[in-house]
């Protein structure tokens, strides 16, 4: 028995661990290689592959830069001085493994795609993003974004949530494309 509890105390603190780790994003260029892949698939913006999701490219790419854009300029506009912590258990899992479940979620109707996306649009909201997350670096490290899952997120964790929220849509596009 002593055994067993050893061993879900050692399991607790390496996951406690990993979450201290990973909770936060504080590399400034923490996006540009995302941001460079996004550019590569606007080309490939038309294609669709139901087999891995419902939506084509193009619904990716839209909805991952209309979420950098509405989170960042939330961010900015927001008031550090009303940052209050809250705990989510649903945030701390997703910080620490770096990944979000497929399919668990549904995107909030403000960063939901039209259903017309026109390239332009794409390379302007992209131009967006990048100057948004250049904004970021410069905040307050408690400025906040308030999450309908994750609760209150300070600027490192939203960063964090961007980072990951982004990986899992390129991933979910290079499964389209069968890269």
């Amino acid at each position: 028995m002593k055994k067993v509890g050893l061993a879900l105390l050692v399991i607790v603190l390496i996951f406690i661990a990993l979450y201290l780790r990973n909770n936060r994003e504080s590399n400034g260029d923490f996006l540009d290689d995302e941001f460079a892949e996004i550019e590569n698939y606007i080309p490939k913006k038309d294609v669709l592959n139901i087999e891995v999701s419902q939506a084509d490219v193009a619904w990716h790419l839209d909805h991952m830069l209309k979420t950098i854009n509405q989170i960042s300029k939330t961010v900015q506009d927001s008031n550090p001085e009303e940052y209050e912590y809250s705990f989510s258990l649903q945030q701390v899992i997703v910080h620490t493994l770096g990944m979000i479940p497929r399919g668990v979620a549904q995107s909030p109707q403000n960063v939901r795609p039209p259903r017309v996306i026109l390239t332009d649009s794409i390379y302007i909201q992209l131009k967006e993003a990048k100057q948004h997350i250049a904004q970021l670096n410069s905040l307050n490290e408690k400025a906040y974004f308030n999450h309908p899952v994750f609760n209150t997120l300070d600027r490192d964790q939203t960063r964090r949530f961007l980072a990951i929220h982004t990986k899992h849509h390129l991933k979910i596009i290079k499964d389209i494309l069968k890269e």
